[in-house]
């Protein structure tokens, strides 16, 4: 028990240090370039985001936000996981599914924003696209999770003939769950990345993409800075609670 406090707090000085070490980087870089429409100071930032959080707007947009990365999230996750469960339970399906979830990969993601903005509304734009990137990542890391379990019990279950339906809840789901949550974090983050950028393209109403977009648009580099930053701290804060839920997990397990 000491020696994991004492790992993870070392984890922790360590991590606020890298912290301070980019504070720092972006002072001699703000003092280097001297442009406030470049780079803006810290102290001009931080009323900005003062200023930001203290509207009714942000938190509107915040909402918005947020709730459409979930949606993405929660739509990828359940469609990738049976999508993997699939594959891991039939070769055929597996095969049907490799050249179609390499496509969805690497399709362009601003041809996509164009594309949907003349079918869709720039509100359902953004989860869309989310949908499309994250859903390959989370169907390979359930993909992975399923095949090493399989490896680790498959042939136990075939010896003592195990039926699909107990597999799936015995030892498939159990057994990858640990994994498919730890991944889940930067998943989610990376959703939060992508459901902001497609709300810039789309100029998404009450959205922190949409609010990056008209700073932007009225040059205010300041405010955009501060939306910058409070997303990163989101993202941050989601990978935080699936690493939390992670290890519940693996407690609760062992």
């Amino acid at each position: 028990m000491r020696s994991s406090l004492r790992v993870d707090l070392k984890n922790f000085i360590i991590s606020v240090a890298a912290l301070v070490v980019l504070w720092l980087g972006w002072l001699i870089a703000c003092a280097l370039i001297g442009n406030e429409y470049i780079l803006p100071s810290f102290p001009d930032t931080m009323r900005a985001l003062w200023r930001t959080l203290g509207e009714g707007d942000f938190w509107r947009a915040f909402a918005g936000t947020l709730l459409r990365t979930l949606w993405a999230f929660l739509c990828s996750f359940a469609a990738g996981t049976l999508l993997a469960l699939c594959a891991r339970l039939r070769g055929e399906v597996r095969a049907f599914l490799a050249p179609v979830v390499s496509i969805v990969r690497t399709v362009p993601t601003m041809a996509v924003i164009l594309a949907l903005l003349l079918w869709t509304t720039p509100s359902v734009a953004p989860v869309i696209v989310s949908v499309l990137v994250l859903l390959p990542a989370v169907y390979a890391a359930a993909l992975a999770a399923f095949d090493e379990a399989e490896e680790g019990y498959g042939r136990l279950c075939a010896a003592y003939r195990v039926s699909v339906w107990r597999r799936i809840g015995r030892m498939y789901l159990p057994l990858a769950m640990p994994s498919l949550l730890a991944q889940a974090g930067g998943i989610l983050s990376m959703g939060l990345k992508i459901t902001i950028s497609a709300e810039v393209l789309a100029n998404t109403y009450r959205s922190l993409g949409g609010m990056m977009q008209e700073a932007k648009m009225f040059v205010d580099a300041p405010t955009l800075l501060a939306l910058t930053l409070l997303a990163v701290v989101l993202g941050f804060a989601l990978e935080g609670i699936f690493a939390f839920a992670a290890r519940l997990v693996v407690r609760w397990r062992s």
